[in-house]
């Protein structure tokens, strides 16, 4: 038996492309074929011809399935236009509070603060006095910024008095600065401090985010709860933005 070639093969599995009138009269098709033939060793160029017309300069034509849409797309289309417009408002209301909270003075952040309550204030500026805890400090990454890995530096702090210590994102490093020693020491203040900045609820876990390893002290998202049970802190995310050692001192 002789053996079947691999292009035999594909052409025989390979859908048939010939219009309609050449599959249903072979004979035709060997003449469109010869004719293609003869015209390319006669060295004819199609697209030179004055006659030719292209299926792209065809008029569009509407194709039916010749099936009537029913009420139900009525129904479905007036739907999404109404969760349009209530999304719509829902976004306009929410830039109208944030605004509002980022615009007032910032507020001196409580003794004591109920987690709970933290997203009625989210983005609200506050200040707070106290001293950073470099040796409990935890970095979240890596995170890109500007095509560059690194880090987010997040350290406790301790605040005077009887209140309580509360994370504070301090920023972000280059991965060449993960280790505090490799930083400036102005990078790694000592003594009591003022920060202002956000009082935040950080993003959240996605599906691709791998889970934190807390024994190793590996964060890879910010997680509130966990991250103060290690560090002995309150659950309470204060992004910084002002204070006498702001980000750009980071390194």
């Amino acid at each position: 038996m002789k053996p079947t070639s691999l292009l035999s093969q594909f052409r025989a599995c390979r859908p048939n492309t010939y219009p309609l009138r050449f599959r249903q009269n072979p004979s035709s098709r060997l003449q469109f074929k010869y004719n293609n033939r003869r015209q390319r060793q006669q060295g004819y160029v199609r697209a030179e011809d004055p006659n030719f017309v292209s299926i792209v300069d065809h008029p569009p034509r509407l194709v039916r399935a010749g099936r009537k849409h029913g009420p139900g797309l009525i129904v479905l289309a007036f739907g999404l236009g109404t969760w349009q417009v209530f999304r719509l408002g829902w976004k306009t209301e929410l830039l109208a509070i944030l605004e509002d909270r980022l615009i007032r003075p910032p507020l001196p952040l409580p003794p004591r603060i109920d987690a709970t309550a933290i997203k009625e204030f989210d983005y609200r500026r506050v200040h707070a006095r106290g001293r950073f805890l470099h040796d409990k400090e935890m970095l979240i990454g890596p995170r890109i910024r500007d095509g560059q890995n690194g880090y987010f530096v997040v350290t406790p702090l301790e605040r005077e008095g009887t209140a309580s210590t509360v994370l504070v994102n301090r920023g972000w490093v280059p991965k060449k600065f993960k280790r505090k020693e490799d930083r400036n020491k102005e990078a790694l203040p000592q003594g009591e401090v003022v920060v202002e900045g956000l009082l935040r609820q950080p993003w959240t876990k996605n599906f691709f985010t791998p889970d934190n390893n807390p024994e190793k002290g590996e964060f890879y998202f910010p997680d509130v709860g966990q991250m103060a049970q290690v560090s002995g802190s309150e659950p309470v995310w204060v992004e910084e933005t002002m204070g006498e050692f702001v980000v750009g001192f980071l390194y």
